[in-house]
C-alpha cells in the first residue's frame, strides 16, 4: 500500500468570496502542520508467535486462550515416543560407560602403582649411575660394569616414561568415555524436552492456533503470546518519507475501534532496514495516554508530526497555474514561491499578499 506525506492547514481567516462565489478569493493566514502518514497494528509488548523446534503429532494442548501464563510453563506436548526411547538408550549407554569407567579406574590405580615403582627404580638406578660415573676416572670400576650400570639407568628411565605415558592415555580414555556418554545423554534429553513446548516468558496467551492431533512442523504457528496490559504501536512508513521520521517525534493516532477519537503517541524505535516487498520501514511507538482497552492486531493509522508553521499565508491548490503561478486581475499571471502544501492548500512564501485577490483558472 502506498503511504502519503500529509500537511494539515488550520485557517484563521475565512475566505473572502466575490459574487462569483469561489472564482475569486483572497489568501488566508493560518497554521500548517507537516506530517508523515503511517499505518499498522497494535501489538502486545514482546508479542511473539510460538513455533516448535521439532516435527510431530500434537498430543495435547495444556493451556487455553486468554490464560495468564508464567515463564517456562508447558504449553503444548508433541508425541515423543521415539525421542523417549532414544533417551533411554542413551541412559543405558551412560550406565554402561560408568561401569566401564570403574574398570578403567582400576587400571589407572594399577598403573599409578607401576609408575611409582618405575619412578623409585629410576631414582635408584640414577643414583648408582651417578656414583659410578664419578669414580670411573679413578679406574675403580671396569668398563663392562660401568656400561651395565649405565644401561640399567637408561632402561629404568625408558620404563618410567612409558609408564607415565600409559597412565596419561588411560586417564584420557576415562575422561573421553565419560564425556562422550554424558554428552550423548544430555543431547537426547534435550531432544526429548523439545517435544514439550514451553513459554519463553510470563504474560498472556492471546490465541491457540492449532488443534490436538494436528501434524506439527517447525513452520506451524502454534500460539500468540505477549505481555499483559502492555501494548506498542507497530507502524509502516513509506520509504519516501522515512528520512523525515526521528525518534521522539509525536504522532496523532486514530483507530477504527475508537472512531472520532485521536490519541497521542511517541516514536520510540526505528528499524534501520527497508522491507523490499512493501518498500516501507517499520517503526514502534508508545501511547502517551493509551485507550482504556486495547487488543493485539487492532489496526491503527497515524500522522507523525514533522513540523508546525504558524501564521502561514496559503491559497487553495486549485488556484495555482502550472504549479508556480496565480491569476491576478482575472487574467494576469504572477509567479509565486510556494512552500508546504497538502491536497487542498499550498503555502505562499513570496509573490502575493493577504490583501490581494486571485482568480480561479478556467
Amino acid at each position: 500500500m502506498k503511504l502519503h506525506h500529509i500537511l494539515f492547514f488550520s485557517s484563521l481567516i475565512v475566505f473572502s468570496c466575490s459574487k462569483k462565489d469561489s472564482d475569486e478569493i483572497k489568501p488566508t493566514k493560518g497554521t500548517i502542520t507537516e506530517s508523515v502518514y503511517a499505518s499498522g497494528v497494535i501489538k502486545s509488548e514482546n508479542q511473539y508467535t510460538v513455533f516448535s523446534t521439532v516435527n510431530g503429532i500434537l498430543q495435547s494442548i495444556n493451556v487455553t486462550a486468554g490464560a495468564t501464563i508464567s515463564k517456562g510453563q508447558s504449553l503444548f506436548q508433541i508425541e515423543s515416543d521415539k525421542a523417549a526411547l532414544n533417551t533411554e538408550n542413551a541412559r543405558l549407554a551412560y550406565q554402561l560407560s560408568q561401569e566401564s569407567s570403574r574398570y578403567i579406574q582400576d587400571k589407572i590405580s594399577e598403573m599409578e602403582t607401576k609408575v611409582q615403582a618405575a619412578k623409585d627404580k629410576l631414582a635408584l638406578d640414577q643414583s648408582i649411575y651417578s656414583r659410578n660415573k664419578n669414580i670411573k676416572q679413578y679406574n675403580v670400576i671396569s668398563e663392562v660394569d660401568y656400561e651395565r650400570v649405565e644401561l640399567a639407568y637408561k632402561n629404568s628411565k625408558s620404563n618410567y616414561e612409558a609408564a607415565v605415558k600409559q597412565l596419561s592415555q588411560l586417564k584420557a580414555q576415562l575422561q573421553n568415555e565419560q564425556s562422550r556418554s554424558n554428552i550423548n545423554l544430555k543431547i537426547n534429553q534435550k531432544n526429548q524436552s523439545d517435544f514439550t513446548i514451553k513459554s519463553a516468558f510470563s504474560g498472556e496467551l492471546f490465541d491457540v492456533l492449532v488443534k490436538e492431533g494436528t501434524l506439527i512442523t517447525t513452520q506451524t504457528p502454534l500460539a500468540i503470546i505477549g505481555e499483559k496490559n502492555s501494548y506498542v504501536l507497530e507502524l509502516n512508513v513509506d520509504e519516501n518519507d522515512m528520512v523525515l521520521v526521528k525518534i521522539g517525534q509525536t504522532m496523532q493516532v486514530s483507530m477504527d475501534s475508537y472512531q472520532g477519537k485521536v490519541f497521542e503517541a511517541t516514536v520510540d524505535k526505528i528499524y534501520p532496514i527497508m522491507d523490499v516487498r512493501s518498500r516501507t520501514f517499520k517503526i514502534e511507538a508508545h501511547f502517551i495516554n493509551p485507550p482504556q482497552q486495547l487488543y493485539p492486531n487492532l489496526t491503527a493509522e497515524a500522522n507523525i508530526i514533522i513540523q508546525t508553521k504558524k501564521n502561514v499565508l496559503s491559497i487553495p491548490k486549485s488556484y495555482l497555474v502550472d504549479k508556480e503561478y496565480v491569476l491576478v486581475n482575472e487574467d494576469e499571471k504572477r509567479k509565486v514561491k510556494i512552500g508546504l502544501n497538502d491536497y487542498n492548500h499550498v503555502e505562499i512564501l513570496e509573490g502575493l499578499t493577504a490583501e490581494e485577490t486571485i482568480y480561479k483558472p478556467k
